[in-house]
């Protein structure tokens, strides 16, 4: 289980996992976006 850990933390800390970090943050900034999630989060719930 530690060796995913440590691969994960090693591609987020490369300049690949850098750029998918910053392309992530720019689409969860996007109101778009936030909608999006949170009508998944609901449907999900509502499944339970």
């Amino acid at each position: 289980m530690a060796s995913i850990w440590r691969r994960i933390t090693d591609f987020l800390r490369s300049p690949q996992g850098r750029r998918l970090t910053e392309q992530v943050t720019r689409a969860a900034s996007d109101p778009r976006n936030q909608q999006r999630a949170r009508e998944a989060l609901q449907r999900l719930r509502k499944r339970r």
